[in-house]
């Protein structure tokens, strides 16, 4: 499998050297990220790896879930129990599902109890930007950020006077449908948006054939999503800003299992920013809010099961200094209180964590730029927690970059890891990580290429074993991998390949950690054509394994979809989509199944 990406990296990026003289314009990444410093910053002055996903690039692709906007990203890989709205786990460069950290407006978001976050329940309608920070940044944002960041930006108003208003209206196989409404825009100095989306599926059957004592209900596993977007802002006379936001999912997931045969679900997210410039060196910013997890289990005759009911507060302080032209320092502090309403009994039902951070950004010899930031965390369960990152790049002549970074990074235990009955244990450790990078990336009239390879060292894993059988602070981990990413532009078509190679592994065992895949492969072209936008994606990704034991082999695949648009005028668009159109069956997580061919067709209105 691996010669096999090998090959097909090198014929795809072949003809883009041969046309290199054309000197076709290529499509661009984003200029100004946020995630990576927490303040606004070019991402060409940077060391860390990012994608960026724009509102256009979600409706570009046509992709109905957060999880398959993130499906083939450099770094990223994810398996699903089953269809839409099924429990969806993301690896960002091996790490554990629950080492990345996800944040929604700036708002930490994810289960208390489980440490991960419900990607499959997030309203893509909602979404207008995704930044994917891949690699550690707990010197910025504390624990879970192990393998990275994913910041979800919902959407924002403030574009025109006039108010724009969007409807969509879709359908497709295993009873899909989809409908959303939104206005947005400004008046005088304020901004405002408001949406409302509904997505549903009656899904297919999640769980292959296995016996009944395992969960099997031969039945298809259906979906509904209903989600509130409101966001509101103004900005006064003196450059003063208020902000406020909220996005609400709530709905329902049926799924297979032993005890429980649906989930009803609210994921919601609320908040407040206030900014100022208290001189014109000084700006500072103030964000408070809360996420809730809540989710209600019912056995397979309707009754209920139990509940799993979790908040996160949030508050920090952030401060933009400029020391110098060259030079700035952002510093600030962040709170977090942590809680928990179940029917399951926890030996402590919350927690608080509070933590202290800086990081300079500066730029030397006009070519280099160096980023340092520095942080340290306490944490009621553990105590003090200190992680720190260095990150260099050099922006040389003719469009050439060389960029290296280092840092460590923590996790601290979740609920279900301490303090959950029979098997949590209140005196774990925090997970600890070591990484470094380093790499290449050119940015030319014919072609937009990136070129990374990075290791990292995991102490402290947390894994359950013994007798009695307890979570324990024994397992490690050694992470190395390769990324390659390149765009560019021929004869009209816009071409995007991107590769990721890694070896995760339990240095223990020698085995490959659970789940992971080692070769990944994805490729995208698109064109327009006056009025008709055409588009294909295919994604390969080698073998895994399902268990520790590496007993449990998953095959490797490859699917391959097709996408049209046709714009009837300025105001009415129609769309659809062919998934998986060689109907490729597959499995990423054992026993459960994927979509098979699908189709998905919608029309969009604009004023």
């Amino acid at each position: 499998m691996q010669s096999i990406l090998y090959r097909s990296l090198f014929l795809a990026s072949a003809p883009f050297t041969a046309l290199a003289a054309n000197g076709d314009e290529t499509v661009n990444l984003a200029e100004t990220v946020v995630t990576a410093t927490r303040t606004e910053t070019r991402q060409n002055e940077l060391a860390t790896a990012m994608t960026v996903y724009t509102r256009q690039d979600i409706e570009k692709l046509q992709v109905r879930t957060l999880p398959e906007l993130l499906k083939g990203t450099p770094g990223v890989d994810m398996v699903q129990s089953g269809g839409y709205g099924k429990d969806t786990n993301v690896y960002l460069r091996g790490t554990n599902s629950d080492h990345v950290l996800v944040l929604i407006d700036g708002i930490k978001a994810g289960s208390v109890t489980t440490g991960t976050s419900a990607f499959q329940f997030i309203p893509i309608d909602q979404v207008e930007r995704v930044e994917i920070t891949r690699g550690p940044q707990s010197s910025l944002y504390g624990s879970e950020a192990i393998g990275g960041v994913i910041q979800i930006f919902t959407r924002k108003g403030g574009k025109s006077e006039r108010p724009n208003i969007a409807l969509e209206a879709g359908g497709g196989s295993y009873d899909t449908y989809n409908g959303s409404a939104a206005i947005n825009g400004k008046w005088g100095k304020a901004w405002y948006n408001l949406s409302a989306a509904q997505f549903g599926s009656q899904g297919i059957n999640a769980l292959s054939g296995v016996s009944v004592a395992n969960g099997y209900n031969p039945d298809r596993d259906g979906y509904n999503n209903t989600s509130l977007n409101a966001k509101t802002g103004y900005r006064f006379d003196n450059g003063a800003e208020l902000e406020a936001f909220f996005l609400r999912a709530e709905g329902e997931t049926e799924i297979d299992n032993v005890t429980s045969s649906s989930t009803e679900f609210v994921n919601q997210t609320l908040g407040a920013t206030a900014s100022a410039n208290f001189s014109d060196m000084w700006r500072s910013i103030l964000r408070v809010g809360q996420s809730v997890d809540d989710a209600d289990q019912f056995r397979h005759n309707g009754s209920f099961a139990s509940r799993f009911n979790t908040t996160r507060w949030n508050a920090s302080w952030l401060n933009e200094l400029a020391l110098h032209k060259n030079h700035q320092l952002t510093f600030g502090t962040d709170y977090r209180f942590d809680e928990i309403d179940s029917t399951t009994r926890y030996a402590e039902n919350s927690r608080y964590d509070v933590g202290a951070f800086a990081e300079l950004h500066s730029r030397i010899f006009d070519k280099h730029f160096l980023n340092a930031s520095l942080r340290w965390d306490e944490n009621q369960a553990f105590g003090d927690s200190v992680t720190g990152n260095f990150g260099w790049r050099f922006n040389w002549d003719y469009g050439l970059s060389a960029f290296a970074s280092f840092g460590n990074a923590f996790k601290a235990p979740t609920f279900n890891q301490l303090y959950f009955p029979g098997f949590g244990n209140a005196g774990l450790r925090p997970e600890k990580s070591t990484s470094f990078e380093a790499g290449f990336a050119g940015r030319h009239s014919w072609a937009n290429w990136e070129l990374r390879g990075y290791h990292t060292n995991i102490e402290d894993l947390i894994v359950f074993s013994g007798t009695p059988f307890t979570a324990r602070n024994i397992g490690k981990a050694q992470i190395d991998g390769i990324e390659a990413e390149i765009s560019t532009q021929i004869f009209g078509w816009n071409n995007k390949l991107g590769m990721s190679l890694m070896t995760p592994k339990d240095r223990q065992t020698n085995l490959r950690l659970p789940r992971r895949v080692t070769e990944t492969l994805s490729y995208d072209i698109s064109r327009s054509f006056g009025d008709f936008d055409l588009g294909a994606a295919v994604l390969v990704q080698g073998e895994r394994f399902d268990d520790a034991a590496n007993r449990v082999r998953l095959g490797s695949f490859m699917t391959a979809d097709l996408r049209t648009a046709y714009r009837i005028d300025k105001n009415w668009m129609l769309s659809a989509k062919l998934n998986n159109m060689f109907d490729k069956r597959y499995q990423t997580v054992n026993t459960y199944n994927s979509f098979g061919r699908n189709f998905y067709f919608s029309i969009h209105y604009n004023y």
